[in-house]
């Protein structure tokens, strides 16, 4: 999944940019989950506009970090 196709399966799941959505949401594999979070988490262009927390829910790996959920900020619009 390239950064466009993240970023509108999340506007279609959050319907609006900044509201939290539970990373299995997305419909991957765990591990997909973990590489493609992970992959953007490490991209510093990319990375400033992703917010991870842990709350209920399935938890998820990215950059070695247990997380849940992913808010994503309309910023990140500049980078498509």
């Amino acid at each position: 999944m390239n950064l466009r196709e993240l970023v509108d399966r999340y506007k279609s799941l959050a319907g609006a940019f900044g509201e939290p959505v539970a990373l299995v949401d997305f419909g991957l594999s765990p591990e997909e989950t973990a590489g493609l979070f992970t992959g953007m988490d490490e991209d510093y262009h990319i990375s400033r506009f992703l917010n991870f927390s842990r709350g209920q829910g399935g938890v998820c790996l990215v950059s070695g970090n247990p997380v849940t959920h992913v808010c994503i900020e309309e910023g990140i619009l500049s980078l498509l």
